[in-house]
Formats: C-alpha cells, sequence, structure tokens
C-alpha cells in the first residue's frame, strides 16, 4: 500500500471517529440479515465446509420428518445438515470478526442458544431460520426448474461431484472409517455423503433456475431510463478533492479510570476555522490551478501542512464526504465546501470536479501490435520506424485479400501480433470507453464518426503501428444500462419469490410437532464439542 493510501485510509478513519474495519464488519453483518420470508441463495451450500472441522454429538431424532415443505418431506438429519452448513459458512466468512456482531464461534455449535444475534433472538434460532428458509426457497426453485424445463447439464453434474471426489481419502486421513463418518461427525446424525450430494445437486439446479429467471426479465430503454431519473443520484459517479481538518481531541478517564478521547466545542470551532481558511486561501488561489493542485496550493497558503486526497469515479451511493453538496443539480467545476463530518470530530474541505452519468457507448475492437526495433541507445531511428509500418501495411494487405472476417483477422494477430496482453484473445479489448486510458490515437480511430463492424486500418502511436478492426459499437450494451437493468430484475425477482411463497399453502413450512417439541429441549445441547464422542465416530 501507497503512502499517499494509508493516509487517505488514516484520514477516513479519523472523520468516521471509528475503525473502519469494525464499521464495515458489523455493516456486512446487517446486510446478511435474513428474515423468514427473504431468499437467502448466495448461502446454498454447493461445497462442503470442510475447513472448520467442530466436533458434533447429534442424538437429534434424524430419521423424523422435521418439516414438510409442498409435497416435500426433510428429515432431521437434513436439517441438521443445513443448519450446520449455516453456522459453519457464517464462521468460515467472518472468522475473528464473527464475535464483533456477538458471534462466539470458540464454543462451536453447541452455545449458539445462549448467544444473542443481533438479527433477534438467538445464533441459534437465526441459523435454524435460514436453514428452514434454505429448504424452502430450493424446494420452491426446483419446482420451478421442472416446470420450466430446466436441467443440469453433465459439465454441471459433475462440478458438483468434483466436490465430494476426495472425500474418502480425507475422511481417512482424519481418523474416520469412511466419509459418511465424517460427515456425521461434523454436521450431525443421520447427515450421508449421499445426503449431502443430493443437497448440493438441488441447490445447484436452484441456482440455476434463479438465474435463468432474472435473465428471462426484459426492460426497454424508456423503462431504464425512468429508473435512471429516479435513482440517478445514486447511480452517476462524482469526481471531488478532499482534505479533513480533523479537530484536537481532549483525553479524559471515564470511571473506571479508561482513557477516552472527545471533541469539545471550542476544538470544533477551531477545525472550523481552519477548513474556512482553506477556502478562503482556494478562492484567491491562481485560477491557472484545478483540482488537487490548487486546493494543496490553498493548504499551504493556509499555513497547513498536509496534501488534499482525490476520489474519481465513485458512484453516488458510495460517498459519504459531503454527499448531499456534492449532488446538488447546481454544482460546478471548482465549487468548494466545507463541512462537519458526520462525527463531529473535525471539517471536511471539499472541492467538485466532475459528474459523470456514464450515459456514452463502449466499443470493441481488435488490433495487431507491430514495434519498431530499437536502437541500443533506446531509441527509435526512421528506418526502424518505417520497416514497422511497412510490416503492418503487408498484414493488412494480407487481411484485406482475404475473406475481411473477424475469425481471419483474429488469425493474424495470432501469428503477428507484439501485443502480449491481448495476443492470446486475439487482440480483443471490450467495453472501452471514451474516458478510459488508452493513448488518444486508439481511441480516436476506436470512436471515429461513422465507425462500423468490420472497418481495419492502421494507427501509430507511442507502442508502434497498429492495425486495427472494429468489432462492435455497444449501445445497447451501456455500463449504466447494465446496472439499472441488474437492479431492476433483482427487484422485480424479489416480488415474484414472495409471490411464489406468498402464505397460500403451495410453499409453506409445516413443523412436525413433536419433533419441534423435542428441538426446543434437546437441539443444540445435543450439538456439542465432545472430542469423546468424535473418536468413537471414527471407530
Amino acid at each position: 500500500m501507497s503512502a499517499s493510501t494509508e493516509k487517505k485510509n488514516r484520514q477516513a478513519a479519523r472523520e468516521a471517529g471509528t475503525d473502519k474495519k469494525m464499521l464495515a464488519a458489523q455493516e456486512e453483518a446487517r446486510k446478511k440479515a435474513q428474515s423468514k420470508r427473504r431468499w437467502t441463495l448466495g448461502t446454498i451450500a454447493v461445497v462442503l465446509l470442510i475447513a472448520l472441522i467442530i466436533f458434533l454429538d447429534s442424538g437429534i431424532l434424524y430419521k423424523t420428518t422435521a418439516y414438510t415443505v409442498g409435497d416435500r418431506s426433510y428429515s432431521a438429519s437434513e436439517l441438521s445438515y443445513h443448519y450446520a452448513t449455516q453456522y459453519y459458512s457464517t464462521a468460515n466468512q467472518y472468522g475473528s470478526y464473527a464475535s464483533l456482531f456477538g458471534l462466539d464461534t470458540s464454543t462451536g455449535i453447541r452455545g449458539l442458544g445462549k448467544q444473542t444475534s443481533p438479527y433477534g433472538g438467538t445464533w441459534k434460532e437465526h441459523f435454524l431460520t435460514v436453514a428452514e428458509n434454505e429448504l424452502l426457497q430450493v424446494k420452491a426453485l426446483c419446482d420451478y426448474a421442472k416446470a420450466n424445463g430446466i436441467e443440469l447439464t453433465e459439465d454441471e453434474i459433475a462440478d458438483v461431484d468434483a466436490n465430494f471426489e476426495n472425500l474418502e481419502s480425507m475422511a481417512k486421513l482424519q481418523g474416520y472409517a469412511s466419509a459418511d463418518k465424517m460427515l456425521a461427525a461434523n454436521y450431525g446424525q443421520g447427515v450421508t455423503v449421499e445426503m449431502a450430494r443430493s443437497a448440493a445437486i438441488d441447490a445447484a439446479l436452484a441456482n440455476k433456475a434463479s438465474t435463468e429467471k432474472q435473465n428471462s426479465l426484459e426492460y426497454s430503454s424508456d423503462e431504464l431510463e425512468a429508473k435512471y431519473e429516479e435513482n440517478k443520484d445514486s447511480w452517476d459517479t462524482f469526481g471531488y478533492v478532499y482534505y479533513f481538518v480533523e479537530a484536537e481531541k481532549t483525553t479524559t478517564q471515564d470511571a473506571d479510570g479508561n482513557d477516552t478521547q472527545t471533541v469539545t466545542p471550542e476544538a470544533l470551532d477551531a477545525a472550523k476555522a481552519k477548513a474556512d481558511a482553506i477556502v478562503a486561501a482556494y478562492s484567491k488561489a491562481d485560477s491557472e490551478l484545478e483540482g488537487e493542485e490548487k486546493l494543496n496550493a490553498a493548504l499551504t497558503e493556509a499555513g497547513i501542512d498536509g496534501a488534499a486526497q482525490s476520489a474519481s469515479s465513485v458512484s453516488g451511493s458510495s460517498i459519504t464526504t459531503a454527499a448531499d453538496w456534492l449532488k446538488d443539480a447546481s454544482r460546478k467545476a471548482g465549487d468548494i465546501t466545507a463541512e462537519v463530518n458526520s462525527g463531529e470530530t473535525g471539517y471536511n474541505v471539499v472541492v467538485f470536479l466532475s459528474r459523470d452519468d456514464n450515459h456514452y457507448n463502449t466499443v470493441s475492437v481488435r488490433h495487431i501490435l507491430i514495434k519498431a526495433e530499437k536502437s541500443a541507445d533506446g531509441t527509435y531511428t526512421d528506418e526502424a520506424k518505417a520497416a514497422a509500418k511497412a510490416r503492418a501495411e503487408e498484414i493488412l494487405a494480407e487481411f484485406n485479400s482475404g475473406d475481411k472476417t473477424e475469425d481471419s483477422f483474429k488469425t493474424l494477430v495470432t501469428a503477428n501480433s507484439e501485443d502480449t496482453g491481448s495476443v492470446e484473445n486475439g487482440g480483443l479489448y471490450e467495453n472501452i470507453r471514451i474516458t478510459d486510458n488508452y493513448v488518444s490515437e486508439f481511441l480516436d480511430w476506436s470512436f471515429a464518426d461513422g465507425r462500423k463492424a468490420g472497418d481495419s486500418g492502421i494507427i501509430e502511436t507511442t507502442y508502434g503501428y497498429h492495425i486495427m478492426y472494429f468489432v462492435s459499437d455497444n449501445t445497447d450494451d451501456l455500463d449504466w444500462k447494465n446496472t439499472i437493468r441488474t437492479d431492476m430484475g433483482k427487484a422485480a425477482f424479489d416480488e415474484y419469490n414472495e409471490n411464489l411463497l406468498a402464505d397460500d399453502g403451495s410453499y409453506k413450512v409445516v413443523e412436525n410437532e413433536t419433533w419441534t417439541s423435542y428441538v426446543s429441549k434437546d437441539f443444540c445441547k445435543k450439538f456439542k464439542k465432545n472430542l469423546a464422542y468424535s473418536s468413537a465416530s471414527k471407530k
């Protein structure tokens, strides 16, 4: 990490007034909260989580029907498998950071019933709810797949089976008599390889059905544009520079003798005075200066030993610094403001640079690069350049004498191009934006008025000579359209799911009352970290 990046991160942490990593973990946890009626496909376990070995003793009545969803009954061992998988998945994803939102992984599954979840209730109740969701959603989507002729291909089934190939040898290495014994010890008594594979196959089919359903949703350009207008402050990207004036903190001690740091109103006023001085100095700075350079000049004039930070192409939904001010429709390049940060620990001085709606097309091109030979001193002679140009003209002539198709151009790329970064994919550069960091000659040719598929030509850049081939103008595949199309698709799919799973009885989860009573008393007690049982299980 560069020094400037580290400095930027430290300033961001100071602005927030707390540790950003902790906040990020907590926010991620909140985003992953799942109610009984929400879909959780991201948590469907296709791959066995063997990495976290926590030995379990499930004395559960594993052959008893625990839940019935539609016309499908699920045994207690099947629920046990999904329950344990949800716990392992969460523990594996967050590691030591799980404790930040109340999950103590040191006790394993046996302690979940005594730990409070941020989603309400205990972690045991949370993971049972998520496991129930998983059974319900997979059943519904597998039914959708059957009704719409969606099936897993042989390759997709092979991908699932690949997760089970080495299970027997893994079990033997860990001292188990079989893979079934290992799964029973780690996921609950009654869990077998056959059961885990069946769950993985169902999960893969459910995911495929979900994807195909979402991909089937289509929207017109007018619909996408209307949606953009509703949410452009979130989807547009912004460029700005900023400097954080941190208020001086006062150290005091609490009742327990622990040091705490606070910002007094006087200290915050002093920070504001510094920020105002920067704004005043910026307004008087050389008009020839712009952006970061101009703000740095203002810092120097205000007597502040610091450097401005720049932010480019930041989506509106991600901005946390002076967000409302930056998104104001009247904002223009060079505008400056000073605002107290959200934690009231200082002031942000922010300069607006740009706002981009991303409403421009992208293009895709192929090219063949021919470099001139360098002299001993690292320069290129006129003769070397002429030779490279002649070679490029020969290749273009060869292309024009043939069928002039994209495939024939790709063949010439493989045989001739000196661009190691693109030769393996036929010289292809996809979805190029006019704002991308390519040499100007490359962009000028690619975005020339009237450019159409099949056009070819030669350009010279600092890299050498490029034989160009125009593939496509991606007018209907713009970034902003794809982003909005995806968001609309997710929203529509969520609505579809809610309707599909409405409480009309079709996919209502029915619990076995006898089993539920048993679970309420003994479920998590019977899941325990027990090495004695583990040893017995291996025999």
